[in-house]
């Protein structure tokens, strides 16, 4: 063993650093506390530098931890570690103490470092993300919109099946621009819905008391749905580009798995990479992600077959993948969707937990063995045609 090994710990917060430096025998060389403006952390680093650190941890605190992260990623190992997995004995606690214990944790290689992505799946981590919370911040506004409507006694979304869709969001664009008389707006609301409910039952739920504020309230909300879309289109380019620029391979590969295409093919690699060297199995990425149901049985009864906590955006997003795949006709998918819901009379939301399970455990695989999505049942079909083909050619 190397006799000259020197770690450090730290202890991130928002407003301070403490650092711990300890060699391999156990002594302590520093103990020091830093801000945390860039010039404070760059001292930081100049002074582990100086001391000959090679290993680093620290708790993933907050955002706290990124820009700390950072300034030291190209000068040590670092490892990024869950506070819950390092949490001292009772007893008495300080910053310090807590540096000194992180230290002694890398010393003696207690410590499991969490996944930390390269630079450039951070950056798309960013985009990803950042389209995650514009959409949220749309449906907001869909709601506030269709609330101020409501108020004004226009009653249209009661007979259309959403809200985004273009009748609704053309009769809604028609009144912002001052537009309120029933007999113009009934003629953006499409025919087969003017069939389904009558032309009066429409004419009437498009009937409203306008007022001037009303209209601009309306108006304001409009062009803010239209702002939160030219950003969501403009995130998604910019992701989009960078899949293609680094990852080209991975990210045509993708898209070959049913329910795959260009905005979930882009939102997986942003959220897990292509190496997956980090997870020795699929089972721990599929752990991480947080679609491992949970194992609480007691006594020869199950307490809790909930899914456990994970990477959200990742699971969020394999989730609408499993609505999707579980809709493509003849794949595996869609075929495992009918056999447990239909014949064997499961809940259809735990089974597309079930479908979003088994497509990111086909992911690792895809991306570990370098290989496009294989659909055996649909390879199956094709022999089963095949031999119907030559059973019908030699009858005849």
């Amino acid at each position: 063993m190397d006799n000259h090994r020197v770690v450090a710990g730290l202890d991130v917060h928002k407003d301070s650093v403490y650092l711990c430096i300890m060699e391999e025998s156990g002594q302590i060389i520093l103990e020091k506390k830093y801000g945390t403006l860039i010039p404070e952390l760059r001292q930081m680093r100049d002074d582990m530098v100086m001391y000959g650190v090679s290993e680093t941890a620290m708790e993933s605190t907050g955002v706290y931890w990124i820009p700390v992260w950072n300034e030291l990623f190209d000068y040590m190992d670092l490892k990024l570690v869950n506070p819950y997995f390092i949490k001292q004995l009772p007893g008495r606690k300080s910053d310090i103490k807590d540096a000194q214990w992180i230290a002694e944790c890398v010393l003696k290689n207690l410590i499991k470092a969490s996944f930390v992505p390269s630079p450039i799946v951070q950056d798309m981590r960013k985009l990803n993300r950042r389209i995650f919370d514009l959409n949220h911040d749309a449906v907001y506004n869909k709601n506030k919109l269709d609330a101020a409507l409501q108020r004004c006694g226009f009653r249209l979304s009661n007979y259309v099946s959403t809200i985004g869709g273009k009748s609704y969001q053309s009769v809604v664009r028609a009144i912002s621009n001052g537009e309120t008389n029933p007999e113009m707006l009934i003629k953006f609301v499409h025919s087969r819905t003017r069939n389904k409910h009558g032309e009066d039952t429409i004419k009437a739920s498009l009937t409203g008391n306008f007022s001037d504020t009303d209209i601009t309230v309306i108006r304001q909300t409009i062009e803010m749905l239209d702002i939160i879309e030219r950003q969501i289109q403009d995130c998604q380019t910019k992701l989009t580009a960078l899949c293609q620029e680094h990852f080209p391979t991975e990210f045509k590969r993708l898209q070959t798995i049913p329910g795959v295409k260009e905005r979930a093919a882009t939102a997986i690699i942003a959220e897990t990479g292509v190496d997956m060297k980090t997870f020795a199995t699929s089972a721990m990425l599929v752990g991480w992600c947080g679609l491992k149901p949970r194992n609480d049985v007691s006594n020869g009864r199950y307490k809790s077959r909930k899914i456990t906590h994970g990477n959200k955006y990742l699971r969020q997003m394999l989730i609408e993948i499993a609505w999707s795949a579980s809709r493509t006709r003849n794949c595996f998918f869609s075929n495992f969707s009918y056999t447990q819901v239909t014949v064997k009379h499961k809940s259809k939301m735990k089974i597309q937990v079930a479908i979003a399970r088994k497509i990111l455990v086909a992911i690792w695989h895809m991306l570990t063995k370098k290989e496009d999505f294989i659909d055996f049942y649909l390879e199956k079909l094709k022999k089963e045609k095949e031999m119907e083909a030559k059973v019908t050619k030699v009858n005849t």
